[in-house]
């Protein structure tokens, strides 16, 4: 029986046949008019796809955008991989030692580079025209099968000794590697078929490093952004990096070294240390401050608030303070108050759904010396309730105030500035794969949130998976705009919390069914969890950070 030499794709309900081994680029460019953004990828039956892969079956097509995620990745890869091989052409592979992509600021990326060259605006602006050279080029991106042994080898006869290191760790025989022209590199993802299109981007020299800055891909990415970071977040970052590089744990491979040697114990207790000596000084901090009487937190979502909050009482209480709890949700306005957003759903992110007046009464007669009664809100009916929480605020006494909108100073205008202590808490990771695959922060809150959501709301990770965009949203609009105002920045990450989430997540990924849109999200996050080797729990202590997310705390929730 003769087999067909064509095959039928199904793209945005319409078939069309094509012969078989057509690259899904040809396919995506004839359908490209009716998508406002570039195609970067296509997702077959649920599977993501590069476009020069050729067409070997029936399928039915989702065309992958520079709106969508996992073509913002994708962008975000391939134009640093340009990055990279422009520089290491531009510079000479020889006088190149080291270029580390460290983490996102801004909209942006920030990089250091070492080696024999001075590293200033003068020799960015040389290795962007020569990004953009191979733009005008549209030079393929290759991807080759190598086993894992000949590419380990190849980057270690490069100097990539984090590659080498992390490929001993991987217990697949082949490893897929990336090459324009003449430089190769292994990459965590996928890759857009060639350079053309990468046309949006910027290198900007900044602090001891440099930046590359990328467009805005959900908007007008005719524009790269300006870079105008938030400065005390970078300085949060920045500490955290060159500490992580003293303890020589600034990327998966050399925490997995670590573990494998048995020193796991070890690494756990001196972050832990580490962090607890760190609410210390803000403790101390806040008791110099004799005016302060409302410590302010604030951050994101899996940020850790909660726990933070209550460590950071218990070192106020060693410090002869008296520090008492206030959930800003008490003042949310009773559901028929509540504003709807575009949508026609209630908005209770959004400053509006707050009784921001109650709350500004509320603590001024507090700061006043006079007797408050506290609301309780209740979720069930809607409503604020009083049940005779009575407070008064004594010599000793300190308000430690959690909530979305405390940095916000339109939340607490009636307050003095100096009676208010405003902490901004996030999961701020610097650890890495390796010196060129970045761990975006908030893959690390992700993975907190699907844990916690799984153990205390009986939720699952595609709920979780479906629900963080618009979580996203909300923060970006409500924390992120506010998070250079505060008087510290509380780094919640722990080098170890993904080695330690790994056995709680997987099993929650893996149950994520292939035929639903969170399928593509869980599969990338399980793909990143492979790199990590677990550690047990046992020697995490009650007091720990991470114990809100697993479980076995020793805090209320």
């Amino acid at each position: 029986m003769e087999m067909t030499s064509t095959r039928t794709v199904i793209v945005d309900g319409k078939a069309r046949d094509y012969p078989l081994g057509t690259p899904y680029q040809v396919i995506a460019a004839d359908a490209q008019d009716r998508y406002p953004s570039d195609i970067l990828l296509v997702d077959r039956d649920g599977k993501l796809c590069e476009l020069n892969k050729p067409l070997d079956r029936d399928c039915t097509l989702r065309m992958i955008t520079a709106v969508d995620r996992p073509g913002r990745q994708t962008y975000e890869r391939s134009v640093v991989f340009l990055m990279l091989a422009a520089f290491y052409d531009t510079v000479g592979t020889e006088r190149v030692q080291r270029i580390s992509v460290e983490y996102s600021i801004s909209r942006a990326l920030f990089i250091r580079a070492k080696g024999d060259f001075i590293l200033d605006q003068a020799l960015l602006d040389r290795v962007e025209e020569r990004m953009r050279q191979l733009v005008r080029q549209a030079v393929p991106i290759r991807k080759s099968s190598l086993c894992t042994e000949d590419a380990v080898e190849l980057f270690r006869s490069r100097g990539m000794l984090d590659k080498a290191q992390l490929l001993r760790f991987r217990i697949s025989s082949r490893v897929n590697v990336y090459s324009l022209e003449d430089f190769s590199d292994y990459f965590y993802g996928y890759m857009v078929p060639d350079t053309s299109y990468l046309k949006w981007f910027a290198l900007q020299s900044f602090e001891d490093g440099f930046v590359l800055r990328l467009p805005d891909l959900r908007g007008h990415p005719r524009l790269a952004r300006a870079f105008t970071p938030p400065i005390k977040v970078f300085q949060a970052l920045h500490d955290a990096a060159l500490r992580s590089e003293a303890l020589h744990i600034s990327n998966v491979a050399e925490m997995n070294q670590r573990i494998s040697q048995g020193d796991a114990t070890q690494m756990i207790l001196s972050q832990e240390a580490l962090m607890e000596k760190q609410i210390g000084d803000i403790a101390e901090e806040i008791a110099k401050r004799r005016d302060v009487r409302f410590v302010m937190i604030a951050g994101p979502s899996s940020s850790g608030k909660t726990t933070f909050s209550h460590r950071l009482s218990t070192q106020l209480l060693a410090r002869g303070m008296r520090p008492h709890a206030i959930a800003t949700d008490n003042y949310f306005k009773n559901r028929e108050d509540t504003p709807r957003d575009e949508n026609g759903q209630y908005d209770f992110e959004g400053l509006g759904a707050m009784d921001v007046e109650q709350f500004n009464r509320d603590m001024v007669r507090l700061l006043n010396g006079e007797t408050v009664e506290l609301p309780h809100f209740n979720f069930k009916k809607g409503a604020r309730e009083y049940n005779g929480d009575l407070l008064t605020l004594g010599p000793q006494d300190i308000l430690v105030i959690e909530g979305i909108h405390c940095l916000n100073d339109q939340f607490s205008h009636a307050l003095p500035k100096e009676s208010k202590y405003r902490i901004y808490i996030s999961c701020l990771t610097t650890l890495n794969v390796d010196d060129h695959n970045r761990i975006p922060t908030t893959d690390a809150r992700l993975l907190r949130r699907i844990e916690r959501d799984a153990r205390t709301r009986g939720y699952n990770a595609r709920a979780t998976i479906q629900l963080w965009p618009s979580v996203r949203r909300g923060e970006e609009r409500n924390i992120f705009p506010h998070q250079d105002s505060a008087d510290v920045i509380f780094n919640s990450a722990l080098l170890y919390e993904t080695a330690l989430l790994k056995p709680y997540v997987e099993p929650l990924l893996f149950a994520v069914p292939k035929d639903c849109e969170e399928y593509i999200e869980a599969k990338r996050l399980l793909k990143f969890l492979s790199y990590f080797l677990p550690v047990p729990a046992d020697d995490v202590p009650r007091t720990s950070l991470l114990r809100e997310f697993i479980g076995g705390g020793c805090y209320p929730g």
